[in-house]
């Protein structure tokens, strides 16, 4: 982004500006490497205890997107491009607005199936222009990341964390550590060195080529628990065409039990076919049934998030919903850890 006429920052008249500073940048291209003479490829720097040089190649969306404006039809079109050109690349960088930085990733995380290369996702409070930028730096560890390490799924690069996407969340819009993964550790760490924690990456798919989820089930919604919030609200957020909705309740996964319409519009969404899953509004934790203000969402059939982010649960949702299998296959597969986005001791698939 660049500032526009009024000082804000937008994404208008950028085309082929990154093109143009990535070529001009020292920390990101050696312009006298000898590389293949193609207009997109550039050469970052040698890196003191990598062995591998990194070569990278610019594709530029057009237009250019604001995070803020993108949808599932966006998520859809960086799958179907990272599948086109997987066997070409290593690993592949994806740069992103923070604001939905971290549905892409989740949602990526969930749409490319059988994935055996590392996709990183990342972006900067402070546009690269800049002097002070972030960008440099969180475009350098992901190229790192992306050509020289091994690791099989999505991730997020960001103020020298490497987190599992659909574990990270936007938890400042201010400092430049944006994005924290709050129930989940860390897969590494950048600061003198490198450092992995190979233990916590998800192994790697074998002899399985790698495949995109098919349609996207974008009637998926978000209802918050607040004090004294209406009953009107409740229903529209669980009406017709509404087919999943996430459910933030309070602490461990409570809401107001002594108001039973609440609970019967719960029971007649989940009776109609609506996958209700209940997350905590709290930054980490996890839903249980420990209260009677929660148990009773048990019983009218809401599926516990456990420990999801909201926004894993809203994108494996889209994900889950857009599959052709009978309602029941829908619930146990939001049940699974399907990509390490939920903490279940041996509940994992591909």
């Amino acid at each position: 982004m660049k500032p526009n006429d009024q000082g804000a920052l937008d994404t208008k008249d950028t085309k082929n500006a990154l093109k143009v500073f990535l070529r001009k940048e020292p920390s990101l291209h050696v312009a006298e490497l000898q590389v293949p003479a193609e207009e997109n490829l550039f050469a970052l720097p040698p890196v003191k205890g990598e062995s591998d040089q990194v070569l990278y190649k610019l594709m530029e969306y057009d237009p250019l997107l604001d995070s803020s404006n993108m949808a599932g039809s966006d998520w859809k079109r960086i799958a179907e491009d990272i599948k086109t050109m997987y066997d070409l690349f290593d690993g592949f960088v994806v740069l992103h607005g923070t604001d939905t930085l971290a549905y892409t990733a989740s949602a990526l995380s969930f749409m490319l199936y059988n994935l055996a290369k590392p996709v990183v996702v990342t972006g900067s409070q402070i546009p690269i222009y800049e002097t002070r930028t972030d960008g440099r730096i969180n475009l350098v560890s992901s190229l790192i990341i992306a050509g020289c390490y091994n690791i099989p799924e999505v991730c997020v690069v960001f103020a020298n964390k490497l987190l599992r996407g659909n574990r990270t969340v936007k938890v400042n819009c201010n400092t430049l550590e944006a994005f924290d993964s709050p129930n989940a550790p860390l897969l590494g760490t950048f600061d003198n060195v490198i450092n992995i924690n190979s233990s916590l990456i998800r192994p790697r798919p074998s002899g399985k080529l790698l495949t995109v989820g098919g349609v996207l089930e974008m009637n998926v919604a978000t209802l918050k628990i607040t004090p004294d919030m209406s009953l009107d609200l409740i229903e529209s957020a669980l009406a017709e065409p509404i087919k999943g909705v996430v459910l933030e309740s309070y602490g461990s996964g409570n809401i107001p039990s002594n108001r039973i319409e609440i609970i019967d519009l719960l029971r007649k969404a989940v009776e109609r076919g609506v996958i209700i899953v209940n997350c905590t509004q709290c930054l980490s934790g996890s839903v249980a049934s420990i209260y009677d203000a929660g148990a009773v969402l048990y019983d009218v059939g809401v599926l516990s998030g456990s420990d999801m982010t909201s926004v894993a649960a809203y994108t494996k949702l889209a994900y889950v919903l857009g599959f052709d299998v009978p309602h029941d296959k829908k619930i146990e597969l939001m049940k699974y850890n399907l990509r390490g986005e939920i903490t279940m001791a041996d509940m994992n698939t591909n």
